[in-house]
């Protein structure tokens, strides 16, 4: 039998055995609403003094906020809702944790089961719902924990899941009365020991690889290719956190001098000050990759291409633009064989880890030849793409200074404000454009996004978890007033826990994503400008109302004014909320084709 963990059952019960595991995992942090679905747990959580219970407002927050919190910490979040309406409501949340790459666990009560299937409160059974199958259609894992003997077996396939690469999002669901049935130390039937053990890597280990013809290939193609590009993506976002990948990643662009740009959801993996950064293309994108994948007579220009961590979907490629494919190679790596090759047929396929790969590259790169001439006209060409043309679709936009405020303005103010390692959470709508396309962040931020499922609410709520787990930093998030008024309550679960977090929410009074996207499919139809109004609430005395400083800003002067009382409150631990008037009429560039979707059309 296994050492037992230093945090041993206290009470001997499988919720002990549950929270035992989650200690060993260090997922000591909870978010939720309390039901009686899960009073057992409720009851040893409050007699464990290592963990900490966040009552949210509403379970899809919840999920969000343990999202958020994941991503700033590295540690598993956890959600833990009743039965019923409690699981039903965490769905999308968890779902979006698992499309995003995020180690998410959500626990799911049920009633005691001498009660299955006779009408109790709240019975999922009762109503028809299998909750198991509706988290399978969403999640990696998805299991019931039926009974004492098999409650191991079932936690440890559930954290192997969650904490392999890529991360993903699993479900435990368990009745009430397992919850408070006693483990049996005893049991000679125990195939797995009923106490975890001291070490997590007696059941689960991190598939790390780096296959040695695959970087012998990309390594060929940089070393002799005339005109490369890199794209990283989302998949990168946990191995650059190690200074030490971050540093291989730059040294190998440097080497060869090769541009550097992101996919929408890896926005920021790559610093965007650097020299060979074209910052993020796809959708919203940075203007800059045009000019080095398009030639003057509008053929393609780049003749190799190395993507790294990303499944290349709608939104990384605009669309799946042809412009994308390289006249020459076009190497993808990633960890997951069933991403290679889905977005756009390649020449080479690589399954490896991303942060395994990128170190490989780097420490056999030198031994590889770099033309001094070539490495030299690659850079004087990327210094001049940058010194000739903005990487901005609206240069006048984004360097306006008056009312009516525009959204690109806004954000160049936020480059100017923010810390260098701030966590910036962009909600789902055209903030999502314009976070996309103004933002800076450089390598010690980290900017988060939800492009995978694009559910509304979840910046809102995932800034919250992250600026739980990591108070030394700031975490802000920009959101819509539409995704704002969504999960709005979750103010006072920040307020009740001392939670300085801040919010740009960006006022036009309507869904104006939709609405404009609408006027682009229908323009004759001209109704849309109005058909989705939101009303003309009074944010500042809603948020003020549920325990939030707030302003009202309408231009960039404003923020300016009021930005050290807002960081000064935000780490005092009260929340706060920047209503930013927009111009309505501001459209992201996703509305007006760019440049290189004219050349292909």
């Amino acid at each position: 039998m296994t050492m037992a963990a230093s945090t041993s059952s206290q009470g001997g019960t499988v919720a002990d055995q549950l929270l035992d595991y989650l200690v060993l995992e260090r997922a000591t942090l909870m978010f939720g609403v309390p039901g009686a679905g899960i009073a057992h747990l409720l009851e040893r959580i409050r007699q464990r003094p290592e963990f900490t219970y966040v009552v949210c407002r509403h379970e899809s927050a919840a999920a969000y906020m343990a999202d958020g919190y994941f991503r700033a910490t590295g540690k598993p979040g956890v959600v833990l809702v009743t039965s019923g309406p409690g699981a039903t409501n965490a769905l999308t949340g968890t779902t979006n944790a698992n499309f995003g790459g995020s180690a998410v666990m959500t626990l799911t009560g049920e009633v005691q089961q001498n009660f299955l299937g006779r009408g109790y409160l709240q019975e999922g059974t009762d109503c028809g719902l299998n909750i198991r199958d509706i988290y399978a259609a969403g999640t990696r894992y998805s299991a019931d924990i039926a009974a004492s003997a098999g409650a191991p077996i079932v936690i440890e396939q559930a954290l192997r899941d969650m904490l392999s690469i890529p991360r993903r999002a699993v479900r435990l669901g368990i009745s009430d009365s397992v919850a408070s049935a006693k483990i049996d130390d005893e049991d000679p039937f125990q195939i797995v020991a009923p106490r975890p053990p001291a070490l997590a890597s007696t059941y689960r280990s991190l598939p790390v690889s780096a296959p040695a013809d695959g970087v012998r290939r990309v390594l060929g193609v940089m070393s002799t290719a005339k005109r490369p590009l890199i794209l990283v993506g989302n998949g990168c976002r946990e191995a650059v956190r190690d200074p030490g990948t971050a540093d291989a990643l730059r040294c190998l662009a440097e080497w060869w001098q090769v541009p550097v740009m992101t996919t929408s959801d890896g926005k920021g993996v790559f610093p965007e000050s650097h020299d060979l950064s074209f910052r993020s293309y796809g959708f919203a994108g940075c203007e800059w990759p045009q000019y080095w994948m398009i030639g003057k007579d509008g053929s393609v220009a780049h003749d190799a291409l190395l993507v790294i961590g990303s499944s290349l979907g709608e939104l990384a490629t605009y669309r799946w633009n042809p412009m994308l494919v390289p006249n020459g190679p076009f190497i993808q790596v990633d960890i997951d064989q069933s991403m290679i090759g889905r977005g756009f047929p390649v020449t080479d396929g690589v399954v490896a880890e991303a942060g395994a790969f990128i170190l490989a590259l780097w420490d056999q790169a030198p031994t590889w030849p770099a033309t001094p001439a070539l490495v030299a006209a690659r850079k004087a060409e990327i210094s001049g793409i940058k010194a000739s043309n903005s990487p901005f679709s609206s240069p006048e936009s984004y360097n306006a200074e008056e009312a009516p405020l525009q959204p690109a303005a806004l954000c160049r103010t936020l480059n100017e404000l923010l810390p260098d390692d701030a966590f910036i959470f962009i909600d789902c709508g055209n903030c999502v454009g314009w976070g996309l396309h103004s933002l800076i962040v450089d390598r010690k931020q980290e900017f988060h996004s939800a492009l995978a499922m694009g559910p509304m609410g979840f910046g809102v709520c995932g800034v919250i978890g992250a600026r739980l787990g990591r108070p030394d930093r700031l975490s802000i998030a920009l959101v819509g007033d539409g995704a704002f008024l969504m999960q709005l309550g979750e103010l006072s679960t920040a307020a009740a826990h001392k939670v300085g977090a801040i919010w740009v929410v960006l006022k036009d009074d309507d869904l104006n994503m939709v609405a404009q996207g609408m006027e682009m499919m229908f323009p004759s139809d001209g109704g849309f400008s109005e058909a989705y109004s939101l009303g003309s609430a009074d944010l500042v005395k809603v948020a003020e109302g549920l325990g939030a400083d707030a302003v009202d800003v309408v231009r960039p002067g404003d923020l300016r004014d009021a930005w050290q009382t807002i960081i000064d409150a935000a780490n005092s631990g009260r929340p706060q909320v920047i209503v930013a008037h927009i111009d309505p009429k501001a459209a992201p560039p996703y509305w007006s084709a760019p440049y290189w979707q004219k050349m292909v059309d």
